[in-house]
């Protein structure tokens, strides 16, 4: 497909929303796109949408870690792998609502918390809805990442306030089985419709470097881009190997191509925030100012992901003044709350 076709093939999906906006086959073609060409193609659907020097901070919390039922072959929370990791119980509310605090003191303005459940019991709900209002009152947008939810779950969520659900598809259809056996793919996109179904934002993106094709990276994306809508925040995790897991000893993924998935989900979902997530702890700096130049514009920030290191605030601030990023602006406490275009499996949250 020649520059001129997907161009075209752009403008004529964006003029039928409601219909499949992407094949496979056209997201592929962005792929091989020469690399400048890609990044340029990235960088001005991003200006189109966004101030390219500003950048949103998230800290992901783990409010419960380890002793998860799911499979995840590259999770290190899952009971069915031996990683040493011990199970905790979930924190308490009071203790959450302090590590909010910290991040916000820290330039942070989206709070994540996420727990290892397949899917969350109602009484485990309730201290997490209070963690929703403690860290809503505070001015951050609050986005959480529980498992697989039932309607009226989404809806006692929503009633708390909650900004976000973060439920990632991890990769595509057609590789997801060599992934994941304990949740269908279908599953991932019964909970995605009654989040969104109760007004609450998506956030929803995958893994990469797990030993797919670049076809099914494409199809990843593909899945992802014809959502309707689209998700407005969209993480991309770089695979965080973790001894002990079946992914151990993948081939790492060639950081260009890392690049490319970046500058591809920008352009084919130009309206959300797309997050560099877990990884970029092994990503130098300029790997990482490649990831902004081609439409990432919000990073996970912070000591510590779920259950994997993460570059230190410190440094992450240094390299954004390095590099002339600006730290998006935090909210102001007495505003109404409110679902912004602004939009936590793999950091590694699922």
């Amino acid at each position: 497909m020649t520059q001129a076709h997907i161009a075209q093939t752009q403008s004529t999906q964006a003029q039928t929303p409601t219909q499949a906006r992407w094949r496979v086959a056209d997201v592929v073609a962005l792929y091989e796109l020469p690399f400048n060409d890609l990044l340029y193609r990235a960088q001005t659907v991003h200006r189109e949408h966004f101030d390219p020097n500003t950048v949103q901070l998230s800290t992901l919390l783990s409010i419960k870690t380890g002793g998860c039922e799911e499979d995840c072959a590259y999770c290190p929370q899952s009971v069915h792998h031996d990683t040493g990791l011990k199970a905790d119980k979930l924190m308490e509310v009071d203790a959450v609502l302090k590590a909010a605090e910290i991040a916000k003191s820290n330039g942070a303005t989206r709070f994540c918390m996420g727990a290892a459940w397949r899917n969350p019991k109602d009484r485990h709900l309730e201290p997490i809805k209070d963690m929703i209002r403690g860290v809503k009152a505070m001015g951050l947008e609050t986005c959480v990442t529980l498992g697989m939810l039932e309607a009226h779950q989404a809806e006692g969520l929503r009633e708390a306030g909650l900004d976000y659900y973060n439920h990632n598809l991890d990769t595509s259809p057609e590789f997801y089985g060599q992934i994941i056996s304990t949740r269908t793919y279908q599953d991932r996109l019964d909970t995605l419709e009654r989040v969104r179904d109760v007004g609450i934002n998506v956030c929803c993106g995958g893994i990469v470097g797990m030993g797919e094709s670049r076809r099914e990276r494409a199809g990843l994306i593909t899945q992802l881009a014809n959502m309707d809508p689209y998700p407005e925040s969209v993480p991309i995790n770089n695979l965080v190997q973790v001894e002990g897991t079946p992914l151990t000893g993948t081939a790492p993924l060639d950081p260009f191509e890392f690049v490319r998935t970046i500058a591809v989900a920008r352009i084919t979902m130009p309206g959300a925030m797309v997050r560099l997530s877990a990884g970029r702890e092994q990503m130098d700096e300029a790997l990482q100012a490649l990831c902004f130049a081609a439409g990432a514009n919000s990073i996970f920030y912070g000591d510590q992901l779920l259950t994997t290191s993460n570059p230190q605030a410190e440094a992450d601030r240094k390299l954004l003044e390095r590099l002339g990023i600006r730290a998006e602006a935090s909210q102001k406490v007495e505003e109404e709350p409110h679902a912004c275009d602004t939009k936590c499996g793999h950091a590694q949250i699922n």
